[in-house]
This record gives structure tokens, C-alpha cells and sequence, in this order.
């Protein structure tokens, strides 16, 4: 029905709306088409605890940590940790807008700049970051539990109880994501809430029982290890959910201030990525192991008194489901504009069993979960933030919203072509524990701005494409 509800309506002789739901606790029934303006409703405000919800994984502390590990100082890190943090969300936040206008999900969106064909790119791009992160953070909240209740298991016990951790922790998340946008509104507000406060308190905890003062005195890091800290930090902040945005936005009514969509979601998520990135630079002068640690949850958990052990367990974990849940959701959709032909609640089905296949290959072999998290966060950060700025270029033509591409409609190859140059030389400059770019020698590969500088090329790219056809009277 996600696909093709129109129809159904106009056999069952109904208006599209009434075979349409998105009410919590039942399942959503629009898929990737657009929402109609009797279905549309909240306010902007919404979308600040949704996001808010989304961003309070404490895996944040470990960019912070990464900043102590690259010698900056106190000032420094909170410079960096607020702009990038912060900065990070502001694409985000404004992408968000789309939403607002299209009434359609991010990747669906995209049809009206790449054209139909020619945006199953980006949508598969998208659709194995979402993956991606998804089974990273179900590993890392396994991780963590087996830290307190597995240490005395065998490698084989310890790899089968990892994978039902890993399950249930997928199954969980399953809840709220296979119901859709209603139900994930209502229960990230009340996770913003709940959880939000529960870490404020978690962190006064913490910062009473360590020394939050640099171990050693201070020194004004280079400026390129500011670009450096920075860019894992954007990466692994707004960059990560810039394809996801207009999910939660489409919903809105189109009479919505812009400004309010677009500054309720870069705040809501970036005051919580920026805080806690912040308090994880000095929370790393005592747990100096806290940047390399394979269970970086489980290493400020040695820190914490016995009894705080079980509500810090259940604090991160929630943290982490919060990101999980908006992960599966918007990972169904833009499996969606892969063009599979499911309903939206079957496609959430199944990227949750691929995570739970890709993260029991992960915990069935030893490494360092941070060394992997950190590379896949490069990599896939290169096309995702090259589609963004293409997107962003296409859709300031008033001409892409006054009409949808079809299902068979041509591609717009400008828009490929740019995007494909960029993700070659973001490639190229990009250097990780897994992959070194041939041009990655420079400064941009050093200092981590692969992906920025692959996303710069990108959208000059195809803004130089359009300026060129409108100077021949022929605007794509």
C-alpha cells in the first residue's frame, strides 16, 4: 500500500486520505509518496525532542576524547566541539525544509533533481550509511552489555550471546521504527525527556568522581589538527543524517515557518552531539584509554560507583536505540526509492535482519569497534555529503517543485555526472585505516576533508552546469 495507495483508493472508490494512516501506535501507511495537506500536522517544535532523542548516544563522548587524543586544549576543544557539533546540523536543518514543501522523504525528493533513473545513486548510497550505522551502533550497544555480564564466557558462548543481545536490542528498536512517524514522534519526545535529564544527572555523577583538568599542561594545537578533530566530529554528526531529514518533516503543515523547521532540528540535535563531545574531551584527561577503547561505553563505566552500574547501562543503551530507531525507519524509505517493491513496514524488516547478519560477523571477530565506526563514517560520508550539495543546488530551482518526476521518467545526468565527480575525488582525498586515496597526501586527506572538498567540487560542478545551460536559454 506504501507504494501505490492512491490507487487503491481510486478502486476502492475512497479518498486517497482515508486508506492513509499515521497515527501512533498504528502502522503508517504512506510510504515515499507525498503527504497530502488533510494528513499533515504537529508543529516545528516537534521535531527539536526528536532529534534531541536521536543525538543522546553517549558514543559521542568518544569524539570528544579523539580531540584530547589529539592534543588540543580546553579552549580549542570547545570551540571545535560547539562549531562543528552544531555546524554539522545546520544541512541538516535546512534540508528539513524540503520535507516541509515536498510532503515526500529525503531520497524520494531527490527524484526531482538526479530524476528517477538516475537517483537510485544516491538512494543506495544512503540506504548503506543508514545500514552502516545501524549495525555499528547494535554492535557497540552489545558490546556494553557484554562487558558486565559476559566476561567469564568462551569465545563461541560469547559470539552467541552477542548475537541475541544483538537481536533484541534490533527487535526493540523494531517497535517504534516498523510503526512509522506517529509513534516515533511520541516515543523520542518522551526519550528526550526522560533519558535527556537522566544524563545530565549521569554526567554530574561522573564529573564528581574524576578530575576533569588537562593531566598535562595545555598547548595551543595547529590549526590543521582543528580541521582534523573537526571533520570526525561533522562526519560523524550532521553529515551522518543529512539524507534523513526531510523524513521527519514531511508531515508538517506547509504553513510552518521555514526558519523554525530548520532551527528546531539543527538545535535539537546539535546542543546534545555538542555537549556531549565536550564533556568527552574532558572526561578523556581521566579515561585516557577512552579514544581507543573497543568498548567505549564499558570504559567510563569503571569509573562510575556499583550501584550507578545498571541505570548507566540502561541510560546508554536507550541512547543508542533512539538513534537505532530513526536509523530503520529512514533506511525502509530509502530502500524505498531503490525501487523495491514492499510495503514500508516490510522494508524495516529487512534491514533489521542484515544488521543483526553484518553485526554477528563483527562480534564473531576481534578489533576495535572505534577504528571501524571512525573508517565507515569517512567512507560513506564522501557520497552522502556530495548528494547533499547537489540536492541543495537543484532544489533552489523553483522549476524542480512544479512538477514530480514519474516512474519512467529520463534522469538528469548533470546532476549524476556532478555528483559521481565529486564521490571520485572525495575518494581520492580521503585518507583511513582502510582506505588511503591516491591524492590523500595533501593537507585535505590529512587533515580528514575528504568528504567536504569531494562535496565542494560536487555542487560547484553542477552549479557551473546550470549556469552554462541557462546562459544558452535551455536550464536543465
Amino acid at each position: 500500500m506504501s507504494l501505490d495507495s492512491d490507487a487503491v483508493a481510486s478502486r476502492l472508490d475512497l479518498p486517497a486520505s482515508a486508506i492513509r494512516s499515521n497515527q501512533p501506535w498504528k502502522p503508517e501507511s504512506y510510504g515515499i509518496e507525498e503527504v497530502i495537506d488533510a494528513d499533515r500536522k504537529g508543529k516545528a517544535k516537534d521535531l527539536f525532542w526528536l532529534w534531541m532523542a536521536a543525538n543522546l548516544g553517549l558514543i559521542a563522548v568518544v569524539y570528544g576524547a579523539i580531540m584530547a587524543a589529539m592534543s588540543l586544549d580546553p579552549l580549542q576543544a570547545i570551540i571545535v566541539g560547539i562549531v562543528a557539533a552544531i555546524g554539522s546540523f545546520i544541512p541538516v536543518g535546512i534540508l528539513s525544509v524540503a520535507g516541509k514543501k515536498g510532503g515526500e522523504p529525503m531520497l524520494a525528493l531527490s527524484r526531482r533533481v538526479f530524476g528517477n533513473r538516475y537517483n537510485k545513486g544516491p538512494a543506495l548510497a544512503s540506504w548503506l550509511s543508514l545500514v552502516g550505522w545501524e549495525t555499528i551502533t547494535a554492535v557497540v550497544a552489545a558490546e556494553a552489555i557484554l562487558a558486565i555480564f559476559g566476561s567469564g564466557l568462551q569465545h563461541g558462548e560469547r559470539t552467541a550471546v552477542a548475537v541475541l543481545i544483538l537481536a533484541a536490542i534490533v527487535a526493540i528498536s523494531l517497535l517504534a521504527s516498523r510503526l512509522g512517524h506517529a509513534t516515533i514522534m511520541v516515543i523520542q519526545t518522551i526519550t528526550a525527556w526522560v533519558f535527556g535529564l537522566a544524563t545530565i544527572a549521569m554526567a554530574v555523577l561522573i564529573a564528581s568522581r574524576i578530575s576533569l583538568s588537562p593531566t598535562h599542561p595545555a598547548h595551543a594545537a595547529p590549526f590543521g589538527m582543528l580541521l582534523a578533530a573537526g571533520s570526525v566530529i561533522a562526519a560523524s554528526g550532521g553529515v551522518s543524517w543529512v539524507n534523513v531529514s526531510a523524513d521527519y518533516s514531511r508531515y508538517l503543515p506547509r504553513s510552518e515557518r521555514s526558519y523554525k523547521v530548520a532551527g528546531f532540528t539543527a538545535l535539537g540535535a546539535g546542543i546534545p552531539f555538542a555537549a556531549l563531545v565536550i564533556f568527552g574531551y574532558f572526561l578523556a584527561q581521566s579515561v585516557t584509554s577512552l579514544a581507543q577503547s573497543a568498548d567505549p561505553i564499558g570504559a567510563i563505566r569503571t569509573i562510575l560507583p556499583a550501584w550507578a552500574t545498571i541505570p548507566y547501562l540502561i541510560l546508554a543503551i536507550a541512547g543508542l536505540i533512539a538513534q537505532m530507531i530513526l536509523g530503520l525507519y529512514s533506511s525502509g524509505l530509502s530502500l524505498l526509492a531503490l525501487g523495491v517493491r514492499l510495503e514500508r513496514s516490510k522494508t524495516v524488516l529487512v534491514d533489521a535482519a542484515l544488521v543483526i547478519v553484518a553485526g554477528a560477523w563483527i562480534v564473531s571477530r576481534p578489533g576495535s569497534v572505534l577504528s571501524t565506526l571512525v573508517s565507515l563514517v569517512e567512507l560513506l560520508a564522501v557520497p552522502i555529503s556530495a548528494w547533499a550539495i547537489v540536492f541543495a543546488v537543484g532544489i533552489a530551482n523553483r522549476k524542480v517543485w512544479s512538477k514530480k518526476p514519474g516512474p519512467v521518467s529520463p534522469g538528469n545526468w548533470v546532476a549524476l555526472t556532478s555528483w559521481l565527480i565529486g564521490d571520485l575525488l572525495g575518494f581520492a582525498w580521503t585518507s583511513s585505516s582502510v582506505y588511503t586515496g591516491p591524492l590523500a597526501k595533501g593537507f585535505i586527506g590529512q587533515d580528514g576533508l575528504g568528504f567536504a572538498a569531494g562535496a565542494l567540487v560536487a555542487g560547484l560542478t553542477y552549479l557551473l552546469f546550470l549556469l552554462a545551460d541557462k546562459a544558452k536559454g535551455s536550464l536543465s
